[in-house]
């Protein structure tokens, strides 16, 4: 039934059109009816279509806000997103607190890459609609994606709830707390482990655990990586895991022969990391120096004759 209803729409609004268009007495094309074709064009995705008549609707008064509302959906799922959000943002200049434009063009702002606007446009949506879950989690994202790490988290630890069973929360929470180097984010990452499961959040939680030289539970956490890692993950790769856990093993004792089969290991599941390789071996010694340095010997090598 819903698709019925755009066709029977566009239909009656083209009808009223053409009857105009052909002369028939007493008619004339109002702007309702130009943005009535507009949107019936765009329920069809009809697109290039609808933004003519659209813009046609945008010049009265009474159709100016809707219409530019719509230029600015069509804008981004043509993926201008530039131009969606100045669509949106024209609605902002008449109307500063309308939410559903600070939605939009902060959305869009994020998709054209400008995300100190997006985080205006967030902000300001917050101080109006402060109980927004949804929008508080986006503005926290964009701030994460700004570095401004502490205010994303003062942000999130707003929304206590959303901490406590929101994925996405939790874990923006956990890699905030991180990028800040604070000890609670083995905790916060520990407590979305126990809810969820997710390789790349394990992977990060590995390597916090190692950075803190915690290498027995880094050394757990990386294997069970390696086990949650499926033809579909797309970080971390397998050959990365395998080069940490060769990693903390040569580090945890320098003399380490399982240490050794992983990193050949790695490299033969296409780890190819010369630099990390060579760090490596200078904090080792002994015959695994040796052995090390052979493998970023042979790898270097490969890489020279690769055509």
């Amino acid at each position: 039934m819903a698709k019925i209803f755009p066709s029977i729409f566009f239909f009656s609004a083209l009808c009223s059109l053409i009857c105009a268009l052909c002369g028939c007495a007493g008619v004339t094309v109002s702007a309702e009816e130009y943005y009535s074709i507009g949107m019936a064009y765009f329920e069809l995705g009809k697109y290039e279509e609808a933004e003519e008549w659209l813009l046609r609707a945008k010049q009265a008064k009474r159709t100016m806000e809707a219409s530019a509302y719509n230029l600015g959906r069509l804008s981004f799922e043509m993926g201008r997103y530039e131009e969606a959000a100045k669509h949106f943002e024209s609605i902002l200049k008449k109307d500063k607190d309308n939410v559903q434009a600070l939605k939009a063009a902060a959305y869009s702002r994020i998709k054209s890459g400008d995300i100190e606007k997006a985080e205006k446009h967030y902000s300001r949506l917050l101080e109006i609609v402060p109980e927004s879950a949804d929008d508080g989690f986006n503005h926290a994202l964009v701030l994460f994606a700004m570095g401004r790490h502490k205010q994303s988290e003062e942000v999130l630890e707003k929304y206590p709830i959303a901490l406590q069973e929101n994925r996405d929360v939790i874990l923006l929470y956990a890699r905030n707390q991180s990028a800040q180097n604070k000890v609670e984010a083995i905790d916060t990452y520990a407590a979305f482990l126990v809810l969820f499961t997710d390789p790349k959040a394990r992977y990060e939680y590995a390597s916090l655990l190692e950075k803190r030289e915690l290498y027995a539970r880094a050394l757990e956490e990386y294997r069970k990586t390696l086990t949650e890692i499926t033809a579909d993950t797309g970080e971390p790769k397998k050959s990365d895991v395998r080069f940490s856990i060769a990693k903390v093993l040569l580090i945890a004792d320098s003399s380490s022969g399982e240490g050794i089969s992983e990193l050949r290991g790695a490299v033969n599941d296409g780890f190819s990391d010369i630099s990390a390789i060579l760090l490596l071996a200078g904090k080792t010694s002994g015959s695994n120096k040796e052995a090390i340095n052979d493998i970023a010997g042979n790898l270097r090598t490969k890489s020279e004759t690769k055509p």
